[in-house]
């Protein structure tokens, strides 16, 4: 039997194959659903208080619902990765997110589609938590940045295609043609990962050698990287970047919160931010739709620079690029001004997720406690996404719309100091 070490060692230097390009597509396809999930749920809330199917409170219980879902989701999704396998955290998500969105294409009342909505959200929670993880897991080191930033690129085409859906089901089949086509989609995709590979890194960090031999040999077909190719010198301190893993998990939670919170306070008030600023309701939408033009420009940014720059200067430079253009923003008195602004602020926004949520994250762990750190990281964003909007409303309403950008500014600011003070560089590093 082969042993540990050289298990990883060759699982290190795989090149890309068939199997790892099935992974990807796999992965890139949940992704999608759960990025445009957030986007399907805000439509279908305007059309069932438009409807009077449901009541402004009980569409925001509605809403809530899918956040709370997205939080337990993430937690469980780390528990049942790390202790029982990848593949089975993998599968289970996307049944139980399908088959109960499906489910609620047919509620009879809005309590009914707020239970069922919860339990889906669950679901869905854990696909952002394994969707990364597993591509750090199974990317080569050498180009694993990359490809974590490629799927934060393919994801972001999710919130544009549940807009457009939207846009044309649901005046002409109602809010329920929403649930179930991604109901029915995500099923469809449940059935194509019936055959997905369990993770290596976790059959070696379980004992389970010989079934990690079975998938590092397909993963081997094309060849393999030579060590002078990406392993670079390092430092003894510099050995090991999961020697720490408390201080990790709280880089971690730091990071993802901030980029989360920040981001989508930003989007999700910034109609209300530009006709605030004297911008009409038409060109506020105009401009929004401009600005978010910045997401997969950032992505690309992101993906592209990523391997060759490193993880912790881009995200400490683009916070603090962040914070500033927060500033910025909110001394913006002209349309050109606000529109500019806003989207270099949007594109920062999409380069931190592609470096920060998709590739940073994942790799502050060892393999034992990879996917409960990017689960409870992603979970506590998620929560505070649910408290955030009553904090920005009440903000507003008592001070001025500048108060947003403050925020914005201080806690990404805040993001840049934990990061460059604590966390540690993991460009190509060894993931154990």
């Amino acid at each position: 039997m082969t042993d540990a070490i050289t298990l990883q060692q060759r699982l290190d230097q795989t090149k890309e194959t068939p199997l790892f390009y099935k992974v990807f597509g796999l992965i890139a396809g949940g992704m999608i659903l759960d990025a445009g999930d957030v986007y399907m749920a805000s439509a279908v809330n305007a059309n069932l208080t438009g409807t009077n199917f449901a009541t402004l409170n009980q569409g925001s219980m509605f809403l809530s619902a899918g956040f709370l879902g997205l939080f337990v989701g993430s937690i469980m999704a780390g528990i049942i990765g790390d202790f029982y396998g990848r593949k089975r955290a993998y599968q289970f998500n996307l049944l139980l997110f399908g088959f109960f969105t499906l489910i609620g294409g047919l509620a009879p009342n809005i309590i009914f589609l707020t239970v069922v909505r919860f339990i889906a959200a669950c679901g869905l929670g854990a696909e952002i938590v394994t969707g990364y993880a597993l591509i750090n897991e199974f990317a080569p080191v050498k180009t694993r940045g990359r490809w974590c930033g490629a799927t934060a690129i393919i994801a972001n085409l999710g919130a544009l295609i549940a807009l457009l859906l939207a846009t044309l089901l649901i005046p002409r089949f109602t809010w329920r043609a929403m649930f179930v086509l991604f109901g029915i989609l995500a099923l469809i995709l449940w059935v194509l990962r019936r055959h997905f590979p369990e993770s290596p890194r976790w059959l070696i960090a379980k004992g389970r050698n010989d079934a990690a031999e079975t998938i590092i040999q397909r993963l081997e077909i094309n060849g393999a990287y030579q060590n002078t190719e990406f392993f670079t010198p390092k430092s003894p301190k510099e050995v090991s970047v999961h020697k720490q893993q408390k201080r990790n998990l709280l880089v971690a939670i730091m990071t993802v919160s901030a980029v989360l919170v920040a981001q989508y306070t930003f989007t999700s008030w910034m109609p209300t931010l530009l006709i605030k600023k004297g911008v009409n309701v038409v060109h506020s939408l105009t401009f929004s739709t401009t600005m978010m033009f910045g997401a997969p420009f950032g992505a690309l940014i992101g993906a592209t620079l990523v391997d060759w720059v490193g993880r912790k200067k881009i995200i400490v430079t683009t916070f603090s690029l962040t914070a500033g253009l927060g500033l910025w923003y909110s001394h913006q008195t002209t349309n050109i001004g606000v529109l500019v602004n806003g989207f270099l602020l949007t594109t920062c926004f999409y380069v931190l997720m592609a470096v920060a949520v998709g590739t940073y994250t994942s790799e502050l762990f060892t393999t034992q406690f990879r996917f409960r750190g990017a689960g409870i990281a992603n979970g506590v964003a998620k929560l505070l996404t649910v408290v955030t909007p009553y904090l920005a409303a009440w903000a507003i309403s008592q001070t001025n719309v500048n108060m947003i950008f403050y925020f914005i500014a201080g806690l990404t600011l805040a993001a840049a100091v934990v990061v460059g003070c604590f966390g540690p560089e993991t460009k190509q590093s060894i993931i154990e």
